[in-house]
């Protein structure tokens, strides 16, 4: 099994459990032989602690660095009086690492993921977007966007509206901005269009009798890039 528990869903209940996690080494720190790593996954941080009374463990947490993917079983403990961290979900508690399997090793981040993430150019971050998605930040952005949405399905849903897809490969239509082309591979010749909005589909929906719909669509414009244009983007 790849993992029992998701770093951020740890918590007091959980003490006195074994436990395996899967995830990114946040951060590593040495004190006077016993080693500290702050794991990060798709859910949140936790510490793990590991002493050298586990050698082989420990050899393992030694050669970590950051980003490193470690697979880490251990023991949830309360964390010591004076240790807690207030600011952490997971800062009453720490597990306590038995065995540490290295999945994958990483070279140096070319930017901190932690908390040291400052003036780092968007151009960088656009080049090693899947580093730049690792970090907490851009996790509770996308986690909020999906909260968003999942409230607007809901409370349409309760309001007996149906939620459609419209074709995303159609006909070019007078619209406010150029159309995005795909040529076709069994019409030499044609093209498709990329749609700019999905009008004319909600149109005949509406005269089929589809008066309580929504659809989260898809749309793209072929227009210069402004502060307020994409050329895709979600209606």
């Amino acid at each position: 099994m790849m993992r029992t528990h998701y770093c951020g869903e740890l918590n007091e209940q959980h003490i006195d459990q074994t436990i395996t996690l899967a995830g990114w080494v946040h951060r590593r720190r040495d004190h006077g032989g016993v080693i500290f790593l702050d794991m990060r996954d798709r859910d949140g941080l936790v510490q793990v602690v590991i002493d050298p009374d586990t050698p082989e463990a420990f050899a393992q947490a030694d050669k970590s660095r950051s980003e490193y993917v470690l697979k880490i079983t251990g023991r949830v403990r309360k964390r010591y009086a004076g240790t807690e961290n207030p600011n952490m979900p997971t800062g009453m508690i720490e597990v306590l690492g038995k065995d540490i399997e290295i999945l994958a090793e990483s070279e140096t981040p070319p930017f901190p993921l932690n908390d040291d993430f400052t003036n780092v150019g968007e151009e960088v971050r656009l080049k090693y977007r899947f580093l730049d998605m690792r970090r907490p930040e851009m996790l509770e952005r996308m986690r909020f966007r999906s909260k968003v949405t999942s409230k607007i399905r809901t409370y349409l849903d309760k309001h007996g509206f149906l939620d459609v897809e419209t074709p995303v490969l159609t006909r070019a239509t007078p619209e406010g901005a150029r159309d995005y082309l795909v040529p076709s591979r069994t019409q030499p010749g044609s093209f498709f269009a990329l749609p700019q909005s999905p009008q004319l589909f909600k149109q005949l929906l509406m005269v089929s009798g589809f008066d309580r719909y929504y659809q989260i669509a898809k749309c793209f414009r072929d227009e210069d890039l402004r502060a307020d244009r994409q050329p895709e983007f979600t209606q």
